[in-house]
């Protein structure tokens, strides 16, 4: 009886899925999103489209949610992207918003948050120098930064133009203020003051040699240089240096001396800009041009006076999927919400009077509980010539990439048309093995979006080792499968290999049951001048694109812009792989000689691989204290090293 009960519940349960099964699915035709998104408000705000896998692929805003939403699955609507993303949509949501401003702030947050595959995100890939100082920490240091991360307690000067020799700068008022310069990593973990303190490049704050006052004093003075205040610093420096001078401590006096000159020289670049300043405000001029293709949006940086330097971003004509003016619109406020750079106070460029009064209350609301204050001006007079020479720029950069046949989204297009693909792929994944004689096998997954590296999503895997050594078809396999299980997929996965590294990854998306296109990447074979009776390149080492069920590859030179994306990706799946690879070696190889010293446990040893930074060599030839400063041990167990060594 009992086993009845059981086959009643199981089949109840299988029906019950089935049912599951068929709601979802009914969320899939046309018609019924066509219904699902008449049932929308009528009020602003943003929409969620999403794919089978309940991710989300596009975020979208309106004035009217529901005339929007449902303009996407009527017959009017021609735009082949559009067609494209409503041919993946199976499930609709949406956001009410007090206004259409708001929706656009909350449609960045959205769009951040989730990476819509059919959202345009313009990438910064070009930033200028910053200085930070983390006030919450107790002994702040001076950090190079190029994509600060403002907060509360942070203090953020620049941006600094190119010829400032900013880098160099922080080196200098770091050593001559006796500044930390270590991570705090490494500034929790000393025990006893680094070598820089003995130099007197150092006030040692790890080892609490200096009061939280006094070494506040120093950073104040080191910070002058940032305020304007700098030639009262560089007053004190040389009274520092006629003080050392005095106590015959001439090393330190003459390193003071060389580094106020160069500080000097900051001193005066910086209030050269300043005079250039004189009151002008900090601006950023703004163009654009839609050519056949692409178009390019450029935008030109003035900060104190200067032009600082420009921002760039191109997208394909195809990609749009709302109107031109209203698409660029919403990427200049993606950019303004998103960027690192300092904002300016006003932004000009040829816009409507509608689209400043949005940028206005766009920014009014993403920045209401702040100070930021960003104006938005139609061009006039002399901006108006500059806006003329952004939107050349914007012109120039789009006639000579694909003159050169260098943009990424055409050689995107090339590789959708050797795999069969009804559109672009945005994200492409690549694979690296590194082993040497079977040990310490490693692989790293390189990760692109939109033809560019998406360094965030770059992983490692530590993988087994084999009985019969290098094995890298095996090994592959591993990395395939760990992949293939975990996490939403690529479009493409580029293998770094031939017709066979393929074929298995194409046995194992079998095995699996995925549909994921597949190529390879090899370099052609040398060939062999045998009247010579030696080897020989009499041909140009290629690479070649490995294509499955093709029986030729293809030459990539001939395709310069996919060319320069997959090799680009295979070179960096080699580079992170053997990073892991020889990181990983080299702790094996050093743990086995520790392994053999008398009296280091598995905690001590812990400890001392944490900071070593040195080869076996190195430490055979120094002396006992600087063993036990290096390693962070006691010198007993310094000179049981010592002795094994």
């Amino acid at each position: 009886m009992d086993s009845f009960v059981w086959i009643g519940i199981f089949l109840c349960f299988l029906t019950l899925k089935i049912i599951i099964a068929k709601v979802e699915i009914k969320v899939k035709t046309k018609k019924e999103l066509l219904a699902l998104a008449h049932t929308f408000p009528t009020s602003p705000g943003c929409y969620l489209m999403k794919n089978a896998k309940k991710e989300v692929i596009y975020v979208g805003k309106a004035k009217n949610l529901k005339k929007r939403v449902t303009s996407y699955f009527t017959d009017a609507q021609k735009n082949l992207k559009t067609e494209v993303l409503v041919s993946h949509i199976r499930d609709l949501e949406f956001l009410i918003t007090e206004s259409e401003s708001s929706a656009l702030v909350v449609e960045n947050n959205l769009i951040k948050k989730h990476s819509p595959k059919y959202n345009i995100m313009l990438k910064d890939d070009k930033s200028y120098p910053y200085v930070v100082v983390d006030n919450a920490e107790d002994y702040p240091r001076l950090e190079y930064q190029r994509r600060p991360e403002r907060g509360a307690k942070k203090d953020v000067y620049g941006p600094f133009v190119w010829g400032s020799r900013l880098g160099e700068t922080l080196k200098i008022l770091t050593k001559s203020f006796g500044l930390r310069d270590c991570n705090k990593r490494e500034f929790l973990s000393r025990k006893e003051p680094c070598i820089l303190y003995q130099m007197k490049q150092c006030s040692a704050p790890c080892v609490n040699y200096i009061s939280k006052e006094d070494y506040g004093t120093d950073l104040s003075l080191a910070l002058n240089f940032f305020k304007g205040k700098g030639k009262n610093s560089i007053k004190i420096l040389k009274e520092r240096m006629f003080e050392a001078s005095e106590k015959e401590e001439f090393e330190r006096a003459v390193v003071i001396r060389d580094s106020i000159s160069i500080l000097e020289n900051f001193v005066n670049f910086q209030q050269k800009l300043a005079e250039n300043h004189k009151g002008k405000k900090n601006r950023d001029y703004v163009a654009w041009f839609t050519g056949e293709e692409e178009i390019d949006l450029s935008i030109y940086m003035m900060r104190r006076g200067l032009i600082l330097g420009h921002k760039s971003f191109h997208f394909p004509v195809v990609d749009l999927i709302d109107d031109e003016r209203e698409e660029i619109l919403q990427y200049l406020i993606q950019y303004y919400l998103n960027t690192y750079e300092e904002l300016p106070e006003e932004i000009i460029g040829d816009f409507e009077k509608s689209e400043i009064e949005m940028m206005i209350s766009v920014f009014e609301e993403a920045y209401k509980e702040s100070t930021i204050d960003i104006n938005v001006k139609n061009a006039r007079g002399k901006n108006k010539e500059l806006v003329n020479l952004t939107k050349e720029h914007a012109e120039e950069t789009q006639r000579v990439r694909l003159a050169y046949n260098n943009s990424v989204f055409s050689g995107l297009n090339k590789l959708a048309e050797f795999l069969g693909m009804k559109e672009r792929p945005v994200l492409l994944e690549c694979y690296d093995v590194a082993v040497f004689q079977g040990k310490s096998p490693t692989a790293s997954q390189i990760v692109f979006k939109d033809g560019k590296p998406d360094k965030s999503s770059y992983r490692y895997y530590h993988l087994q080792e084999r009985p019969e050594g290098n094995n890298d078809f095996a090994m592959m396999k591993e990395v395939m499968r760990r992949r293939l299980d975990n996490g939403s997929l690529p479009d493409v996965l580029v293998i770094d290999g031939g017709v066979g590294q393929v074929n298995m990854v194409i046995e194992i998306l079998k095995e699996m049951e995925l549909e994921i296109p597949v190529c390879g990447i090899a370099k052609s074979k040398t060939l062999t001048n045998e009247k010579n009776f030696q080897k020989k390149e009499i041909e140009k080492s290629d690479e070649r694109l490995v294509i499955p069920g093709r029986s030729n590859a293809v030459v990539l030179s001939k395709y310069p812009a996919l060319f320069k994306i997959l090799v680009q990706m295979r070179d960096e799946a080699h580079r992170f792989s053997r990073k892991l690879h020889h990181k990983k070696e080299k702790k094996r190889v050093i743990q086995s000689w520790l392994d053999e010293v008398p009296g280091i446990g598995e905690a001590l040893k812990s400890k001392i691989m944490k900071n070593l930074v040195y080869s076996k060599d190195e430490i055979k030839e120094m002396n006992l204290d600087q063993i036990s400063r290096s390693l962070g041990i006691s010198t007993s167990i310094a000179r049981k090293i010592k002795d094994y060594l």
